[in-house]
């Protein structure tokens, strides 16, 4: 795996247990993995042997964390020659009631999600853009890119979050990577509950690949920009339908 943690496109979620509740935390770590896209439905979590490892945990902590996650219906195990462990979770269709309940949980903090998701992704793209990105991350970028945009929409806000993952990762900062996945997690189930609309797709789509362009011809300014932009109008969005 390199430095980008691009084989999962997980290198923001798969660090290492820091905390006393290895198991609690293993099991968060996962269900992050799963909720924000980089494993979708019927995917097949990494080898026991290299979570593990990447999770600095103990394979009976990961076995127990897998058998809660088997329990709650998100993951099962499966024997054999092709077994191992895969998503069973299925992200729930987009439902403007789920949005309004997700945007009353948050309450005030509402507000200061959205602006904090957006300093850090803009500050991503800026950074990003500034590095020198090998062919290998140029090529993933792009095929993050391609996917979101032949994605089906029931797919579409999974693959948009590992767009956005993507260029986190990219930064080579892990800690800024961490951050935006954790800041996309407070907003997940309200980004993954705003109605699929043909009009506002076509037009995400033009701001990816104007985000997308920028980073890869080296042009920081641009890529914040669009970036701001974007984020803006998927913030603007969510207002309109919580109004």
């Amino acid at each position: 795996m390199d430095e980008a943690g691009i084989d999962w496109q997980a290198g923001a979620i798969f660090r290492p247990v820091r905390t006393g509740n290895a198991f609690e935390e293993t099991v968060e770590r996962l269900l992050q993995a799963i909720k924000l896209g980089v494993f979708g439905h019927g995917d097949r979590l990494p080898a026991e042997r290299e979570l593990a490892a990447r999770l600095g945990i103990g394979r009976e902590t990961l076995r127990e964390a897998i058998r809660s996650l088997q329990q709650a219906g998100a993951v099962e195990s499966r024997r054999g020659r092709y077994g191992g462990t895969f998503v069973t979770y299925r992200m729930p269709p987009p439902d403007v009631a789920d949005l309004r309940r997700a945007a009353s949980d948050l309450g005030e903090e509402l507000e200061d999600a959205l602006t904090y998701r957006l300093v850090l992704e803009a500050g991503a793209a800026e950074t990003a853009a500034r590095r020198d990105l090998t062919a290998e991350q140029r090529a993933y970028l792009r095929r993050r890119l391609t996917d979101l945009e032949q994605a089906p929409p029931e797919e579409y806000r999974r693959l948009d979050s590992r767009f956005h993952l993507a260029i986190a990762e990219l930064t080579g900062s892990r800690s800024l990577a961490t951050a935006i996945a954790e800041a996309r997690m407070r907003l997940n189930d309200l980004l993954n509950a705003i109605p699929i609309l043909d009009r506002n797709i076509d037009h995400a789509a033009h701001q990816h690949r104007g985000m997308v362009d920028a980073i890869l011809a080296g042009d920081a300014d641009t890529a914040r920009r669009a970036t701001e932009e974007h984020l803006a109008a998927t913030a603007a969005l969510l207002r309109g339908f919580l109004s």
